[in-house]
């Protein structure tokens, strides 16, 4: 513990020199701080670049600019009703169709919430920046581990409204994956990105081109390792070895048409495809290896409208989006060092969510969700080995946020886990967030 405070420690002092600068010339939305480099969320596609990246361009080649932030969250957490489990079919390992259950917990359980007082999701983010990249670096923050969890350039002269970014970053698949959790307007990541994506979203090392035709439309592809959770998994101990990289390409389309002052829509199109996919069941005795290629398809959908009163007050927000994924697998079984080849199978799955935000005061808001994961839900089953039809899961939520400044909230939310198969269970949640730095607050 005292290795990781003192490497806190030059981090702690950055921030506080930055800070008092940054307060007064840099107010960004969460939009930005969410490293969503072309802004889709909230603004014009005309922009594709954060204003102040180009104000200079042309007049001081050797401008330069560095920023950080801090964030810090914590939750209380307390599961007042039933246990905690995984929903049906999407369990870490396969699925056990003689005894009727997952195998195994979903891998994400190993960050879940504690009854209790939890540290949350904190990071410290620097930029900086001059006429030709920009350069972004996340470091996370957890009891247990300090850790770069994105690292990346961005270019800032190509021409044709063309950009590119390279390192380790968050996807721009979908609407919430490349949003970091104190943007997002629930406790909770959705089921559907974090059981088909990833725990952590789809967050990998690579490559990206976009391409802002006009000022209403993006298109993006991307080329990543492989080397993430979830959509990317490759467990060790199958039979067969990791291929060399890039391994996962994925492509995206945004567009935000004009329907009026004081409100957007955005929709968005995206699809990705895995080349080595790998999931050990281990039984001790023996194993079940599924391997093969994965593919996933997304929409999403988000209408904001901006009430025209102070604070929040008037502002609404609906949004949605929907992924569906295949993954085509042979299985082999491992005896003695031994892996014997047998039949190949296709797994199916899907899952959704629906949410909405309203303001009803300056800095109140409510919100609520329903998700639904697994509604096409055909997973392996072992034992024998099958193709085994799931049922949906279902999980509901609704919230009350404070806002008590631009870039600090108190969050309070009750869940209902509806998961096929267990035991309804009911969570409540209380959630303080604050950013200090360039990183102003929630903006809807």
């Amino acid at each position: 513990m005292s290795r990781r405070l003192l490497m806190l420690t030059p981090i702690a002092a950055a921030v506080l020199m930055a800070t008092p600068t940054w307060a007064a010339d840099h107010q960004h939305d969460h939009s930005d701080h969410n490293h969503s480099a072309h802004e889709h969320s909230h603004h014009d596609h005309s922009s594709h670049t954060h204003p102040s990246e180009h104000a200079n361009n042309g007049h001081d080649k050797q401008n330069f600019n560095l920023n950080i932030s801090l964030t810090l969250e914590g939750i209380y957490h307390n599961r007042f009703s039933g246990e905690e489990h995984s929903p049906a079919g999407f369990g870490h390992s396969g699925h056990d169709a003689e005894h009727g259950h997952d195998d195994h917990s979903h891998e994400g359980h190993d960050h879940a919430l504690e009854d209790g007082f939890n540290l949350g999701h904190s990071e410290v983010v620097v930029q900086g920046g001059n006429d030709y990249l920009n350069g972004t670096a996340v470091i996370s923050l957890s009891e247990d581990d300090i850790s770069l969890e994105e690292a990346y350039l961005t270019s800032q002269q190509l021409p044709a409204n063309l950009k590119l970014k390279a390192g380790k970053f968050l996807s721009d698949v979908g609407y919430i994956n490349s949003r970091h959790p104190h943007a997002w307007d629930f406790v909770e990541r959705p089921l559907v990105n974090q059981y088909i994506l990833g725990e952590h979203g789809l967050l990998d090392t690579g490559v990206q081109l976009s391409w802002a035709p006009t000022a209403s439309v993006l298109v993006g592809t991307e080329l990543f390792q492989g080397e993430g959770e979830g959509f990317s998994q490759f467990s060790e101990g199958g039979y067969e070895a990791r291929k060399s990289g890039p391994r996962v390409s994925t492509l995206f389309a945004k567009f935000q048409p004009d329907i009026g002052l004081r409100q957007t829509l955005d929709l968005g199109v995206s699809a990705g495809y895995n080349r080595q996919f790998v999931r050990v069941d281990d039984h001790g005795h023996h194993a079940h290896s599924a391997e093969g290629d994965n593919w996933f398809a997304g929409l999403d959908a988000r209408y904001q409208r901006d009430g025209g009163q102070p604070g929040v007050q008037g502002d609404w927000q609906l949004g949605a989006e929907y992924f569906y994924t295949e993954r085509d697998l042979r299985e082999h079984v491992q005896h003695h060092d031994h892996f014997h080849s047998r039949d190949a199978y296709t797994e199916q799955q899907d899952g959704a969510y629906l949410e909405t935000i309203y303001g009803i005061a300056p800095r109140w808001e409510i919100g609520l969700r329903t998700e639904a994961l697994g509604m096409s839900n055909r997973v392996m089953g072992t034992h024998p080995t099958a193709i085994v039809s799931e049922d949906v899961s279902w999980r509901h939520s609704g919230q009350l946020t404070w806002h008590l400044r631009d870039n600090m909230f108190l969050r309070a939310q009750v869940t209902q886990e509806d998961y096929a198969g267990e035991e309804e269970s009911w969570v409540g949640m209380l959630q303080f967030n604050a950013t200090f730095g360039g990183h102003a607050g929630h903006d809807h």
